[in-house]
């Protein structure tokens, strides 16, 4: 409800003002989640391409980036979910989506071991508790490994939790399993739990998943230029990563990772580039319009795509 109350307000009074953004640009991100472009953050070279004060804040979940680009203290999220961004749109709030951050094994779903649960009798499941952080890309998982596993989460009782405290709900046992993300939450979890899908069993299921940049829209009118070089840099960054052990060093320390965990992660994740975009999740029949009506983005008269593409613009990375 809380999301809601936010987005209602903010389109009844107008999206926080980017007034801000000649002298300073503010940009969401999440920790235990490595990505090349932590690099460029540690070495300022955003501030210097940009020419202005970029200012990162680090979030828990990407239903909490929403929150606050709503209240106009973020302009742009990197790598938020796209699970919360099409919620977000969805109530009516004014983001677009601007570019793939990353794409990535979808999320783990822990089962506790010791409760003698996994993919071959999953219909154990129902009846049980389980941590998952709502509307975020672990829900997104979550729900397409039960439909694949034939598992009724009507039956479930769902507790909303940020990955670090459901893993920790795992460990005291007051869940039976926890939806995770992010490198230090999923290596506690795999202390107490055992996924309840493999990665192959998720890719033949064809269960995966992959994070947008979103900006509000105030910032992409008002600022196409700072949004342009952003997006810029970001590209810079990925295609300089060659794993080196100072690169990993670097995102290690950025994302507060072990240099182990870090290297561990990013062997699942790709960084597409701004042409593999283009080419294939931008535009009306794109991977990102497609995987958006899949989560439930759908314009009912959108014949020539013109209501998508004002929430999902490539135009930046151009």
């Amino acid at each position: 409800m809380k999301l809601v109350k936010s987005i209602t307000a903010a389109v009844a009074m107008g999206l926080g003002s980017s007034a801000m953004a000649a002298d300073s640009v503010n940009v969401a991100f999440f920790l235990e989640w490595a990505t090349p472009n932590l690099i460029a953050k540690a070495d300022k070279v955003y501030s210097e391409a940009m020419g202005v004060d970029v200012n990162w804040t680090d979030f828990s979940t990407g239903v909490a980036m929403t929150e606050a680009m709503l209240a106009g203290d973020i302009d742009i999220a990197y790598s938020q979910g796209l699970a919360p961004f099409v919620t977000a749109i969805q109530q009516g709030a004014p983001l677009k989506m601007v570019g793939v951050a990353v794409v990535y094994e979808a999320n783990d779903c822990f089962v506790r071991n010791g409760i003698g649960i996994d993919a071959s009798n999953a219909s154990e499941l129902e009846g049980r508790t389980v941590a998952v952080p709502l509307n975020t890309m672990a829900d997104f998982s979550f729900r397409k490994q039960m439909s694949a596993l034939n598992v009724d989460i009507s039956t479930m009782e769902i507790v909303d939790q940020a990955p670090p405290d459901g893993a920790a709900s795992l460990a005291d046992g007051s869940v039976d399993m926890a939806c995770i993300f992010g490198g230090n939450s999923a290596k506690a979890a795999g202390e107490v739990g055992t996924p309840i899908m493999t990665a192959d069993e998720k890719k033949a299921a064809d269960i995966g998943s992959f994070d947008v940049v979103s900006v509000t829209e105030s910032f992409a009118t008002e600022n196409p230029d700072l949004l342009k070089t952003f997006m810029e840099i970001t590209e810079e960054a990925n295609g300089a990563w060659i794993g080196s052990d100072a690169q990993l060093a670097m995102v290690a320390e950025g994302a507060g990772m072990t240099v182990d965990q870090t290297k561990n992660q990013l062997n699942g994740m790709s960084f597409p580039s701004a042409s593999e975009q283009l080419e294939g999740y931008f535009g009306k029949d794109g991977t990102a319009a497609s995987a958006a009506a899949s989560l439930g983005l759908v314009f009912s008269d959108d014949s020539d795509g013109s209501a998508i593409a004002k929430t999902i613009d490539g135009s930046f990375l151009k």
